[in-house]
């Protein structure tokens, strides 16, 4: 439980109303509201609200003069939603688990820092290195030499180091797998969803590099090299040797094919099919996409 007035104090907002005990947070729905919940409301969503609101509301100060103070408390901040998450890890977050789970295995040559959480079925293969307050969860695999920064978090079910989809055909005609002799370098502060595939290099890493967000359903194939604070959405395919710049946000669905660049602040929007290089700073869309910015000029 926290009161209003704390909460307004610690986040640098104004406190408007009376002084609350917060015990519960709620989405824009007010169906459950009682004194003692907090909810934040975006001006994009002022239309949301509702007046029988009874808890404390977390509002710019565009927005709160429409808001009758003797039914809800107002915190009053610049970014309601920034705001809002710093409540949540704040005040509700679970705090994270610290150790490795019994039915772990771990190679006896990796190298793992210190706060690190481990889940069940956990496979740790030769050589890895993982540094310091990060979370692997339940049934995934970091396949040999793969390298993990500090502060990173990967979901279940992932594989972060397997063999690339890279064949030559031989003599006879048929196809052989390349050898993948790389490894997987993931920097710090990276999170990485459930049931994602990260694909080590033929030579050298395939790399992510600090801050960058993988979704869901996500597959990086062998030497992509995904750019600091840069984002890809659920069921992606970024296909091998992919350069990604710094804050490229890549939509769901979208694919990029091999050898292409992305470059810093692009979007690439859903189900895009990217056939070519993406300018910086441009928005591409459709299959094959096409410069939504150019065709809008």
């Amino acid at each position: 439980m926290i009161e209003s007035k704390k909460v307004a104090h610690l986040l640098i907002g104004k406190h408007i109303g009376d002084n609350r005990i917060i015990k519960e947070l709620l989405g824009f729905s007010v169906e459950n509201s009682r004194p003692d919940t907090l909810m934040w409301l975006s001006d994009k969503k002022h239309e949301l609200f509702d007046d029988e609101f009874r808890g404390t509301l977390i509002v710019s100060d565009s927005f709160r003069q429409n808001i009758d103070t003797e039914k809800c408390s107002l915190i009053v901040v610049d970014n309601p939603r920034r705001v809002f998450q710093k409540v949540i890890k704040t005040y509700f977050a679970v705090d994270k688990n610290v150790g490795v789970e019994n039915s772990a295995v771990i190679s006896t040559s990796a190298s793992i820092g210190i706060d690190n959480y481990i889940g069940h079925n956990v496979v740790i293969e030769d050589e890895v290195v993982i540094g310091n307050n990060c979370v692997i969860l339940h049934n995934t695999v970091i396949m040999r030499k793969t390298k993990i920064g500090n502060n990173c978090q990967i979901g279940s079910n992932c594989t972060i180091g397997g063999v690339g989809f890279g064949y030559e055909k031989n003599e006879n005609g048929s196809y052989e797998i390349i050898h993948h002799i790389g490894n997987v370098h993931i920097h710090d502060n990276v999170e990485i969803g459930n049931n994602t595939c990260i694909d080590r290099a033929v030579l050298g890493s395939t790399v992510l590099r600090n801050n960058v967000k993988v979704d869901n359903l996500v597959h990086i194939a062998h030497g992509c090299d995904i750019g600091k604070n840069s984002l890809v959405i659920a069921n992606a395919m970024v296909a091998g040797s992919v350069i990604v710049g710094e804050n490229v946000w890549i939509a769901p669905s979208a694919s990029i094919l091999n050898q292409k660049k992305v470059n810093s602040d692009a979007v690439v929007g859903m189900g895009a099919v990217v056939l070519k290089d993406v300018e910086k700073g441009d928005v591409v869309v459709g299959n094959p996409s096409k410069s939504l910015k150019k065709s809008t000029s």
